[in-house]
């Protein structure tokens, strides 16, 4: 249909583009480990941050605590002995 059909070579890329299909160098086991603990902490930090921000806005009353928070800061909501 288009350049297949024609017979004409796909594109190539320019000369300062890298080619996406090879690589300089692979990495090794080691590298690889090294970035997924660093990655993994990245997350961990970053959960941890947004959990102590939502708790300040909870305590704040920025925010509506969901259920499961509701639960843990104010069980006595759930007691069924009062009716």
């Amino acid at each position: 249909m288009g350049a297949e059909a024609e017979g004409t070579p796909p594109p190539q890329p320019a000369a300062g583009e890298p080619a996406t299909a090879a690589r300089a160098q692979p990495i090794n086991a080691a590298q690889f480990l090294s970035w997924k603990q660093r990655k993994d902490t990245e997350e961990a930090a970053r959960k941890a941050e947004a959990a102590q921000k939502r708790a300040a806005d909870i305590a704040s009353g920025a925010v509506q605590m969901n259920g499961r928070e509701l639960f843990q800061h104010e069980p006595w909501v759930f007691d069924n002995n009062i009716y």
